[in-house]
């Protein structure tokens, strides 16, 4: 189990049992409202249930990948997920975040994607790792770019179209520890 500690978190691999947390996180209306739907969620779907199948998906990913989202606790407490996702539609490794709204505006979010781009540049070795948002979601891309991830493009994603695209990769990633550690 891949477990990543930072100054103020603990990431990990989220757990079956974490589910009843994970749904109260990922389908609080103002965190959801910034999400594509889950795959299988319906709309008055059971939100445990589909927490549990996304802690299945993540796990197939971990053993698949080496990555996949992780569970973002505080004091022991599950307050989100961030971490590395691949992308098909891409053909790409996204970074992400998503907190619960009494974990906004402390840094967390900051924190945790900083720690995601370590593991895929200094563990996995990718290339290059990307993040999209909606456009107006300009709390996620102040997080982009607070991590070093510059706009590139707009795509369209999952039946979104006014989605923003940021990007960084491995040698300018680099040059910034580098730079950070003068």
């Amino acid at each position: 189990m891949t477990i990543v500690t930072t100054e103020r978190l603990s990431l990990r691999p989220l757990l079956p049992a974490d589910a009843e947390d994970y749904a109260a996180m990922r389908f609080h209306p103002e965190v959801a409202k910034w999400l594509p739907p889950a795959p299988g969620q319906a709309l008055e779907g059971d939100f445990v249930e589909a927490a549990h199948a996304a802690i299945e998906r993540f796990a197939g990913s971990w053993q698949q990948r080496r990555f996949a989202p992780w569970g973002v606790f505080r004091e022991g407490r599950l307050i989100g997920h961030a971490g590395l996702n691949f992308i098909e539609q891409f053909d790409g490794v996204e970074v992400l975040w998503s907190l619960h709204p009494d974990a906004w505006g402390r840094g967390y979010a900051t924190e945790a994607a900083r720690a995601a781009l370590a593991y895929g540049f200094e563990t996995l070795e990718l290339d290059s790792i990307f993040a999209i948002t909606l456009e107006e979601n300009r709390a996620s891309r102040s997080v982009m770019e607070r991590i070093g991830l510059t706009y590139r493009k707009r795509v369209d994603y999952k039946g979104f179209t006014d989605i923003v695209w940021y990007e960084v990769d491995r040698e300018t990633y680099a040059e910034r520890m580098s730079s950070a550690a003068r």
